[in-house]
């Protein structure tokens, strides 16, 4: 442990006593009451119980509308891992972008944690608009009643959020109506039907063969060495966002994981320079990125490529860094247990999760 956290922790102690009023009410949370804020505190690590064959999934729409084909698709695959699945009451909602309002998608989400039938629940696809919940989600509630919760692209705004304020681990993986491969459902059932002690992800031979034409999909190492800490992370657009809010990605001293699609390299850059700003990526344990689909630049454009601009971030740091791992928006994908212990060698190119991210 660093000096830096055993210094942290001696100081809390004097800075609690400061922080509560004569009532016994801590500053902060009187300032804030009535407002939706939350101070980052942190959680004990919550597991939530493995995937059983008959399991009921609910499916919801937390961010961007959805469709009956997709709808469809979910289901079948939900069925095809041997689980029963249900439909969030919203589930068709519309409301723009979105998948109905703010309070439907709150409604969808707080039921599905609320119902101690349901054991998971699953995104049915990213879009936007997860960041509109988080000041309103009852935290309380999902700690209370600890599921897997699954998704990746805007999900990633419940990823971080739920961590933060209630230590569970969530699922970066497919959404539900992902088209799944069979490496995919492999990986989703290694993770969360058949858990290891411990378990080093294989990464997908078809992303390898994809590497031979498309840069973006080669594993490549550019500061060797292992790093051990806890994974945390997602879409970089998302992470970004976060930065300065009480539900940031705190990574120091984490694996940090990112991924992203359809931004262009100066943009990329951007996001990955306000993160190294806020927190410092050479205070992580490691920095794990996936596979950034269609970032490069338009054929004609005055612009670095999306290598450079990441080895721009990557080459100067003092930590392992890898790109091209096997998640993304992909369809060959992994499923990361956020919040659990793992090793990541970038000599080796693998990942190994050191702990169940299920009990």
């Amino acid at each position: 442990m660093s000096s830096q956290t055993n210094l942290s922790r001696r100081r809390f102690g004097g800075l609690l006593a400061a922080s509560f009023g004569a009532a016994g009410t801590p500053a902060w949370a009187a300032a804030t009451q009535g407002k939706g804020k939350r101070m980052q505190q942190p959680h004990a690590l919550i597991k939530p119980a493995r995937l059983r064959d008959g399991d009921l999934v609910a499916i919801i729409a937390p961010g961007g509308f959805t469709d009956e084909e997709s709808i469809a698709k979910a289901q079948r695959n939900i069925e095809a891992l041997g689980l029963r699945a249900s439909l969030g009451a919203n589930i068709r909602a519309v409301h723009g972008n979105y998948a109905g309002t703010v309070q439907q998608r709150l409604d969808d989400l707080h039921a599905a944690f609320r119902d101690p039938d349901v054991k998971a629940v699953w995104a049915i696809r990213g879009g936007s608009g997860c960041i509109s919940l988080l000041a309103l989600l009852d935290y309380a509630l999902i700690q209370r009643n600890p599921k897997v919760l699954i998704g990746y692209s805007d999900i990633t705004a419940l990823h971080l959020a739920i961590a933060s304020q209630t230590g569970l681990v969530t699922f970066h993986g497919p959404v539900a109506s992902s088209t799944f491969s069979e490496y995919t459902v492999t990986q989703l059932q290694n993770v969360l039907m058949m858990p290891q002690e411990q378990y080093t992800i294989p990464m997908a031979l078809d992303n390898h063969r994809r590497a031979q034409t498309q840069p973006n999909f080669a594993i490549r190492t550019v500061h060797g060495g292992q790093a051990t800490g806890r994974l945390t992370g997602g879409n970089l657009c998302l992470v970004s966002a976060l930065a300065g809010t009480p539900y940031a990605a705190d990574f120091r001293e984490h694996i940090l994981f990112l991924e992203e699609i359809n931004e262009v390299p100066y943009r990329i850059d951007r996001m990955l320079c306000q993160l190294d700003l806020s927190v410092g990526f050479n205070k992580a344990a490691a920095l794990m990125l996936g596979i950034f689909e269609h970032c490069e630049a338009a054929d004609g454009d005055t612009a670095l490529t999306l290598n450079d601009t990441l080895d721009q971030h990557l080459q100067p740091l003092r930590v392992p860094a890898v790109s091209g791992y096997s998640f993304g928006h992909i369809r060959h994908q992994f499923t990361l247990p956020m919040g659990i212990l793992a090793t990541l060698d970038a000599d080796r190119q693998t990942l190994t999760l050191l702990e169940p991210g299920v009990c």
